[in-house]
């Protein structure tokens, strides 16, 4: 892909520019934003990603764009698992309202970094090892294995997130007990001590560096292209700070997100084997010849697959989480049923029979 050089440029120029105003919104005017508020910024830059894409698709050709859109729908549902984890470092170290929009930058400006760094990387090493895609199909599958098995096993985030570098460095510090704003250090009583923000920051930077492993992969199963990488990797982080304000009650409705991600990543690996496979130069498979009997799995299909698992994982969760608040509806005013008979030896059948009149009202206004 052979792009013009004032548009790659342009779209560096842009993307910092965005990422520059941001960070200027947060630190000049911490506050946590209000739903209107939100929806607006996270509307701007899923529009800005759109336009984006169909844009390059006539500065490139549509191969481009496809292979965008494709990576930046895989990065932006990774991200929104992602999500998950802030939720509990955030109440894990209760963390104020107001400070959570600038944690939240310092965590996406440190993500773009670290993913730079991976995207750089595995482009060389797909550039000079074609082998490198068994490895990465390889562990996309291993991941997407581990995700369906904790959809299988109803497993769920732990309400604590640590790790051991957190741990030694909360041993270490001198810290304070109190946030005091953004700041990382003070210096009271003469003693210069920490805030308990540092270990915040660590413990997303940590995050950070974990969600990177799982997403660079998966990017590289769908484009080779590292300027598509790259944009598709900003505009999936970009807006996830105004995400996070905007469904953080929504993500527990998501039950079925990680029998999605599964599903996709194992396409993506699949994918990768497959395209390793066809480029093979390994000696000691098919005497380092490629086979070139194995298809290549066109951008479309890969796009309709995304796209489709996305759709489907989204409705059903909802459904399900829409039956469950209407069994628990049911549940609770039988077990309060129940409890009346308890207590008073006998239930009143004028009253149980109000009482369904009233959970069967409740389950037609729902």
């Amino acid at each position: 892909m052979n792009l013009p050089v004032w548009f790659e440029v342009g779209t560096f120029v842009v993307l910092v520019l965005l990422l520059v105003l941001d960070l200027l919104i947060v630190t000049r005017r911490p506050h946590a934003p209000s739903i209107r508020e939100a929806s607006l910024w996270v509307a701007f830059y899923v529009g800005l990603a759109v336009v984006f894409g169909i844009v390059l698709g006539f500065v490139g050709h549509g191969q481009a764009s496809g292979e965008f859109f494709a990576g930046w729908l895989t990065e932006y549902s990774l991200s929104v698992d992602n999500l998950f984890i802030f939720v509990i470092i955030m109440a894990q170290f209760r963390v104020p309202r107001k400070y959570q929009q600038s944690v939240l930058m310092f965590g996406i400006l440190t993500a773009i970094v670290l993913r730079g760094v991976f995207i750089l990387l595995g482009a060389a090493l797909i550039n000079e090892f074609a082998w490198v895609f068994y490895i990465f199909g390889a562990f996309l599958v291993y991941t997407a294995v581990r995700l369906a098995n904790q959809q299988v096993h109803h497993e769920e985030h732990d309400d604590e997130y640590e790790n051991a570098f957190v741990r030694r460095a909360q041993k270490v510090l001198p810290m304070t007990k109190e946030y005091h704003g953004v700041k990382l250090r003070i210096t009271e009583n003469g003693k210069r001590l920490y805030t308990p923000m540092v270990i915040v920051f660590l413990s997303i930077a940590s995050a950070d560096l974990l969600f990177a492993v799982d997403s660079i992969p998966a990017i590289f199963g769908l484009t080779q292209e590292a300027f598509i990488v790259f944009t598709a990797n900003i505009f999936a982080l970009m807006g996830l700070r105004q995400l996070y304000f905007l469904i953080g009650g929504l993500l527990e409705k998501l039950v079925y997100l990680s029998a999605g991600l599964a599903v996709i990543l194992a396409f993506i690996g699949v994918k990768l084997v497959m395209h390793a496979l066809h480029e093979n130069n390994l000696p000691f498979v098919n005497g380092g010849e490629p086979f070139h009997s194995v298809p290549e799995v066109p951008i479309w299909l890969s796009l309709t697959v995304i796209i489709g698992t996305l759709l489907v994982t989204t409705v059903l969760s909802l459904l399900k989480s829409r039956r469950d608040l209407r069994n628990g509806v049911a549940e609770g005013g039988s077990a309060g049923a129940d409890r009346d008979e308890v207590e008073d030896g006998s239930a009143d059948a004028d009253l149980v029979d109000e009482a369904n009149e009233a959970t069967a009202a409740d389950h037609d206004r729902r």
